[in-house]
């Protein structure tokens, strides 16, 4: 994979942003097929404390929801070197609202636009929310450098197959390669190469919903309240 270290590449794709660590929303990556195809109970894994959980059950309760936390430890770790555990900025994330508890004791979010204050007031890093973002708009904040929290068919992982429907679930598309495809970092990605992938434009298209949250991990944030824009807020499902 190419460095991101061209001066002046012109027009086009530019090289992806390298080394971007990969972060899965569960504790073992190893266990995200089990879980995704059979039936393996997210709760049972021995490396649940890894993520800073204060409980198993904490652990259980939260880990289907976190992949945009998976994605913005991501972006903290190529940008800082280091970052906080994910439960750490779960809590982070809370505090500003981007997750619901709803009545039933079920969880909405991840929420954009709380999400982006949090990540600029917090993390100092400049996020956009972008409700209707076009396949040819997200190719062109790639190829400007930014990296995008994208809304994809958490079946985006098996490419060779159509998914039933777009969006609902959180990929860290990290730039292009110079023949269009897009690479990305999937937190529920059940392989290897569904963690770290790279897929063509068009393609990625069949599993996009139209929406996501760009990152500028290469500045910092000047005027932060006029970059969170008052939208209707837009919110990931619970994936595996």
């Amino acid at each position: 994979m190419p460095l991101c270290c061209t001066e002046n590449p012109g027009p086009g794709p530019r090289p992806v942003h390298d080394p971007v660590p990969v972060v899965t929303q569960y504790a073992t990556a190893d266990l995200i097929s089990d879980i995704a195809y059979e039936g393996h109970d997210s709760r049972d894994d021995s490396a649940w404390r890894t993520t800073g959980a204060p409980t198993q059950a904490a652990y259980g309760r939260w880990c289907r929801h976190m992949c945009g936390v998976a994605c913005l430890r991501m972006v903290l770790l190529h940008r800082d070197g280091n970052a906080a555990t994910l439960f750490e900025l779960l809590a982070g994330v809370r505090r500003y609202g981007a997750y619901v508890r709803q009545d039933d004791g079920s969880i909405k979010g991840l929420i954009y636009t709380p999400f982006v204050r949090y990540v600029e007031t917090s993390h100092n890093l400049p996020a956009v929310v972008h409700p209707n973002l076009g396949l040819n708009e997200l190719a062109t904040l790639l190829d400007d450098g930014l990296m995008v929290m994208a809304s994809v068919s958490k079946e985006i992982r098996r490419p060779e197959r159509d998914p039933e429907r777009r969006g609902g679930h959180l990929v860290l598309a990290i730039g292009r390669l110079p023949d269009g495809q897009v690479v990305f970092r999937n937190p529920s990605g059940h392989t290897t190469e569904a963690r770290a992938a790279v897929m063509p434009l068009d393609r990625f298209g069949a599993f996009f919903g139209g929406r996501g949250i760009s990152l500028d991990p290469r500045s910092s944030v000047r005027h932060a309240p006029a970059r969170a824009r008052a939208i209707r807020p837009v919110a990931s499902r619970p994936t595996t």
